[in-house]
């Protein structure tokens, strides 16, 4: 652009200097001059104004910093262009405090807990952050900083002051981390999040029950047919949301069960219950229709989804 300018005006400057060099004279020396000036201020104005917008700076927050209410729930996960630290957004959920489903009071405080693992390479040092990502906040902060410096392989507990909101209701509130330049992950190969669904109620006596129970079968020894006898052992959890008593047995797809059990919850948690077991000799019947169900007897009857499994050992 600078060269085209120049080779312009020393293009305009010849043309007048041809013009009036027949002249010779001082008013034709000033017009030449004038010309120009007024030549070169054309070039000048002719020129674009920068577009560019001036480079922002960013300011650290505190912590926890509470953002506006209108701030977006969802941010995209995907990592900047040529991030240094994408390879550092890696963890696994080990284990959490409160189970899902859990009945508070209105205006009830509490104390959530996430151990999470770090299955990066990086080292997560404290400017890493703690993120609210979706659902209610309830009552707590949106940014935290982790807690603690936390080595790959290491597990880091992240616990959250929360309190419950005024209005019954099922409220899930979700949280995320988030790398020093922006990134946000979260937990397993789906980079979930991390979140706690609780139950508020303002009854005098809450309706506490059973809230889940999942059973899976554990076959003993994992393959082949030695042993005689193969054990196949019924895996039973079970989640409550508040404090319950009942009794329950285990029933087989032949006829047979287990003996009756009572189970005594004394707060809201998870049990896992392993001490079931059917043994099927080699000498019984080869197929692949038997299965295993967990009922409850009382004080309320009801059946949970019955576990198919196959025996083939000829």
């Amino acid at each position: 652009m600078f060269k085209s300018r120049k080779y312009f005006v020393f293009a305009t400057l010849t043309i007048i200097g041809l013009i009036f060099s027949a002249c010779g004279s001082a008013d034709t020396e000033m017009a030449i001059q004038t010309a120009v000036a007024e030549t070169v201020a054309a070039q000048n104005t002719s020129q674009p104004l920068s577009t560019e917008a001036p480079v922002s700076t960013l300011i650290p927050t505190q912590t926890p910093y509470q953002l506006p209410t209108s701030l977006p729930t969802s941010i995209s996960p995907t990592a900047p262009s040529g991030s240094s630290n994408f390879g550092c957004a890696s963890a696994s959920l080990q284990d959490e405090t409160i189970v899902d489903g859990t009945i508070f009071k209105p205006g009830e405080q509490f104390t959530k807990t996430w151990y999470i693992t770090n299955t990066s390479t990086c080292v997560w040092d404290t400017n890493y952050k703690i993120v609210f990502w979706d659902g209610n906040v309830l009552g707590g902060g949106y940014v935290y900083n982790l807690p603690q410096i936390t080595g790959p392989g290491q597990t880091v507990p992240i616990s959250l002051v929360l309190t419950a909101p005024t209005t019954d209701g099922t409220y899930r509130s979700e949280w995320k981390l988030q790398t020093p330049d922006g990134i946000n992950f979260g937990v397993g190969y789906l980079n979930a999040a991390f979140y706690t669904e609780v139950e508020i109620s303002s009854a005098t006596t809450p309706d506490f029950g059973v809230t889940s129970v999942t059973l899976v079968i554990d076959r003993e020894p994992d393959y082949g047919c030695q042993p005689a006898n193969i054990d196949y052992w019924a895996i039973v959890t079970i989640t409550t949301n508040g404090p319950i008593e009942f009794k329950y047995r285990i029933l087989h797809s032949d006829g047979g069960h287990g003996s009756i059990q009572t189970l005594k919850f004394t707060k809201a948690e998870k049990v896992v219950l392993s001490d079931h077991r059917w043994r099927v000799g080699r000498a019984n019947s080869q197929n692949d229709n038997r299965w295993m169900q967990f009922v409850i007897l009382e004080p309320f009857y009801k059946e949970y989804e019955k576990i198919g499994f196959e025996f083939f050992c000829p």
